[in-house]
């Protein structure tokens, strides 16, 4: 019992490690890339299931976002995004999936949807591990290719499970372009 609270414990802290390292190179790296700034990497962190007291948890996690690989519809210009996040119950989740910025002048809102695979761990059972997300964010342009904002998600299994109590989360976005 011990060893395995040690191990999930160890793989929380190698996450944080990953993502801290992300950040330092991105930013040390950043005044190196081209001026055309349509990759970007989203970090982010909140709070997992703000509605549901008894399961309520702080969430770091990290997004890619690829504008290069974008599909002009009638919704507008959509580009692949994936990402992974964790909670401090060391649930997890990893997606991949779609979305679109329509930019306001320096203020950008970004919904997104994105399947992906769900792990519970100490964390809220969803009630299968295909789960989807839909997400809305309100971003505001600090300068060239940085953006800070919030964002509001929706997680659930659409009925997939025997049951499905979704989870509601909101996170604090920094992202970079490079």
């Amino acid at each position: 019992m011990y060893f395995l609270k040690f191990k999930l414990y160890f793989l929380k802290m190698r996450f944080k490690l990953l993502v801290i390292n992300i950040i330092l190179c991105t930013f040390f790296n950043s005044f190196s890339f081209a001026d055309d700034k349509t990759s970007g990497l989203n970090f982010y962190t909140g709070m997992f299931d703000f509605s549901d007291d008894g399961k309520r948890s702080t969430i770091y996690g990290i997004e890619h976002q690829n504008e290069n690989l974008y599909r002009d519809t009638i919704f507008g210009r959509i580009s692949p995004v994936t990402g992974a996040m964790i909670t401090a119950d060391n649930a997890t989740y990893v997606y991949t999936g779609i979305e679109t910025n329509y930019s306001l002048g320096a203020i950008n809102i970004t919904p997104s949807f994105t399947p992906g695979w769900y792990r519970q761990g100490d964390g809220k059972d969803l009630g299968h591990p295909l789960e989807f997300k839909s997400e809305v964010q309100l971003s505001l342009d600090l300068s060239e290719g940085t953006n800070l904002g919030m964002s509001y998600n929706h997680v659930s299994n659409a009925s997939l499970g025997d049951k499905n109590p979704g989870a509601n989360s909101y996170m604090f976005n920094f992202l970079k372009r490079f």
